[in-house]
């Protein structure tokens, strides 16, 4: 099959074998906002038409590909939700392939192969509070270490751009929230008073730890935020330090607000991110499991498996 993650900044794509497996990998910096007038199947052609000449099936993608902005929008699924419930709400598009190849008595349309791929929906919940949160791509990501999970309940952190937090509990998805860590992070860093007291430099594991030591002070978020720049100013800490001060601050309130009562969670992801993150939760004595990074082609897999009933 052929597994597409395609996201808001990028696509990626992944071949992969009979039992899973990823054979081969692509990936650019196409991402949905990248591809002018909705021309997403040529852009998907040129990542890889040639696997789909091969005859390489079923398609499945998920990520922004299915939001208002993307291909086509994918409806919601409401929490709690698992693999049958997301399965059975994939929406199919389809479209001609660019005109191969053929003998002068060959048309157009006959030179054409009619081509259709598979687009996994978002969750949808309805917080403790009465406010809505919405995902669309951790979903699949989840599906794909469910496995490992098993029964029982679980809590998931995907960190990123949008932190997601879910609840699992015997292999379905019950609820999740959504923290902007990330984007606040480069707003505050390039866009505020803070950044005028931060420098290039390499991440400073000692101004991070000390972050997430601030977090759980009293004050609040808004005021350990201006002693970033109140600490600089005192010379307490370096201007090269700031940013991964500013970091640690930013993820141990995440992390503090996210995990209250909880004995242990699992991290999904991989790269400097994800370690970030598991550092935090050391510091707060949190216990963490981290699950590899290819949880989404997993899922993807999982989900091409249970089409059958769409086809």
């Amino acid at each position: 099959m052929i597994a597409v993650d395609w996201g808001t900044s990028s696509l990626r794509v992944y071949r992969l074998d009979d039992d899973g497996h990823v054979s081969e990998t692509r990936q650019s910096a196409d991402g949905i906002l990248s591809v002018s007038d909705g021309a997403f199947a040529q852009t998907l052609e040129n990542a890889a038409g040639d696997w789909m000449s091969a005859g390489t099936a079923p398609i499945v993608m998920s990520g922004m590909i299915g939001s208002r902005q993307g291909w086509q929008e994918a409806a919601y699924v409401t929490c709690p939700a698992g693999l049958p419930e997301i399965a059975s709400a994939m929406c199919r598009v389809q479209w001609k392939s660019p005109a191969q190849s053929a003998p002068p008595v060959q048309s157009e349309s006959t030179a054409q192969e009619t081509r259709h791929a598979w687009i996994a929906p978002g969750l949808s919940c309805l917080g403790a509070t009465g406010v809505n949160d919405v995902m669309r791509g951790e979903e699949v990501q989840i599906l794909g270490i469910l496995h490992e999970l098993g029964d029982g309940e679980h809590r998931i952190c995907l960190p990123g751009t949008h932190s997601k937090w879910a609840g699992v509990r015997d292999r379905r998805i019950t609820s999740f929230s959504t923290y902007m860590t990330g984007e606040v992070f480069a707003v505050l860093k390039q866009h505020s008073i803070l950044g005028r007291t931060m420098a290039d430099g390499d991440f400073d594991e000692s101004a991070f730890v000390d972050g997430v030591t601030r977090a759980a002070d009293s004050g609040g978020l808004l005021h350990h935020l201006f002693g970033v720049r109140a600490e600089a100013l005192a010379g307490h800490i370096h201007d090269k330090q700031s940013a991964s001060y500013l970091s640690g601050i930013l993820i141990g309130h995440e992390l503090r607000a996210a995990t209250p009562g909880i004995e242990r969670f699992h991290l999904v992801g991989a790269g400097e991110l994800t370690r970030l993150y598991a550092l935090g939760a050391s510091i707060l004595k949190l216990p963490t499991v981290v699950h590899e990074s290819d949880a989404v082609t997993r899922g993807l897999f999982a989900l091409a498996q249970n089409l059958t009933g769409n086809a």
